[in-house]
């Protein structure tokens, strides 16, 4: 089962997201757990994830957040959310981005 994290600035938006997502693995009968939180939270999470997605509006820490997860010695996935999935809180297509490598 992979494990996911959605991290946004508060946690609020990304924990919409999280919830579609959910529904849509359900429907996919994927196994994962998804999990969202604020950015502040990140280093909290890393030794429990495998993917890690950041909100389209924090786009600008993706090089700073992959330098933490360098210095932690895992091998995490991490991707930006594109504004539109993210705007539509299209939770099908975000769960296409854990397929992306």
């Amino acid at each position: 089962m992979k494990t996911v994290l959605l991290i946004c600035g508060g946690g609020a938006s990304s924990g919409f997201m999280a919830a579609n997502m959910r529904k849509a693995a359900k429907k996919r009968g994927a196994e994962v757990a998804i999990l969202a939180r604020s950015e502040s939270e990140l280093d909290d999470y890393i030794e429990k994830i495998d993917v890690l997605l950041i909100g389209p509006h924090l786009a600008y820490i993706e090089n700073e957040v992959k330098e933490r997860i360098v210095q932690s010695g895992r091998d995490i996935l991490v991707k930006v959310i594109p504004q539109k999935v993210y705007g539509m809180m299209n939770g099908n297509e975000a769960l296409d981005l854990l397929n992306q490598e």
